[in-house]
């Protein structure tokens, strides 16, 4: 057709460099939106002075009664069985709101003893701490961990310490939490 040009398509290269930076930095962001979830650290979101508080209050009660020992499933301190006695975590609660949970070592899991964590309307006693969560991972190394973590369904921001024998020997967990509704 005269005065009808024909326009083809061209084909522009389109540099490397931009789309290496773009898929980087969107890699850079995935990690720091989820390291706080995942990572076993004292260094997560989970950091509150209010949190640390409540966690410090937890383990000195427990301290005042004496001494932790596990004999079978019975977690003690001192002369004092705590399973199924709630007047500890319950005195967290007040002071600070949200829940605490002492969780004796049931073969290789941890199983809450005493808590003020519910399920189904009750108390969940006897509920294990996910075996494969990082809060294990961090408490089977005889470390703390502090992030979010999904609770029976609900995520929390969390504290997890190892409760130690005299011999050293992880037989517990401490826990603190807060709902993040």
């Amino acid at each position: 057709m005269p005065g009808h040009t024909e326009q083809r398509d061209r084909f522009v290269p389109v540099p490397v460099f931009p789309r290496f930076v773009h898929w980087i930095t969107r890699l850079a962001l995935a990690v720091l939106l989820l390291a706080p979830v995942t990572a076993p650290s004292s260094a997560g979101a989970a950091d509150s002075s209010k949190l640390k508080d409540a966690m410090q209050t937890l383990k000195d009660e427990t301290a005042k009664l004496g001494k932790p020992r596990l004999d079978g499933e019975i977690l003690y301190f001192g002369g004092t069985k705590v399973n199924g006695d709630f007047t500890v975590v319950d005195l967290v609660k007040a002071k600070y709101g949200g829940t605490a949970t002492l969780f004796a070592r049931k073969g290789g899991n941890f199983v809450r003893v005493s808590t003020n964590v519910v399920k189904d309307g009750q108390r969940a006693v006897g509920t294990i701490l996910d075996p494969s969560g990082p809060a294990v991972a961090a408490i089977k190394q005889g470390t703390a961990f502090y992030g979010l973590v999904d609770i029976l369904g609900t995520i929390y921001d969390t504290g997890y310490e190892p409760i130690k024998s005299e011999a050293g020997e992880t037989i517990g967990v401490y826990y603190v939490g807060y709902a993040m509704e």
